[in-house]
């Protein structure tokens, strides 16, 4: 048996970058700035987050930087090779299944105030 389940909630920290194919697929990408509690400040970890078809529409329309948002899917890795270097190259990616909207009205509003600084 193997168990592959990726849940987290945070603030996303940019506007989605939605594509929409000829095919009629339409892919969301955005990435997720989750705080780590620390003893001495809360510093984020970045997740890349992909959503396709139903839900990369919901993301597209509802979605923005400092959105409050829960996801639940599965982790994998994108693998490449660097064109400069030839290096083999990796990021890990959470393909998310459900999205849910979680905040007040309010609250998105003083979020899209904070900011917070991107790799």
């Amino acid at each position: 048996m193997s168990l592959n389940v990726v849940t987290l909630v945070g603030r996303v920290g940019g506007d989605p970058d939605v594509k929409y194919f000829e095919s009629g697929s339409v892919v969301c990408r955005l990435t997720l700035a989750v705080n780590r509690r620390s003893s001495k400040t809360d510093q984020p970890d970045w997740f890349n987050l992909e959503m396709w078809g139903k839900t990369a529409e919901v993301a597209a329309d509802y979605v923005r930087k400092g959105k409050l948002i829960g996801v639940k899917g599965s982790l994998k890795f994108e693998y490449w090779e660097d064109r400069n270097t030839g290096a083999s190259r990796s990021k890990p990616v959470i393909r998310v299944d459900r999205l849910e909207l979680l905040g007040s009205k309010r609250d998105d509003e003083q979020a899209a105030s904070a900011s917070y600084d991107e790799f």
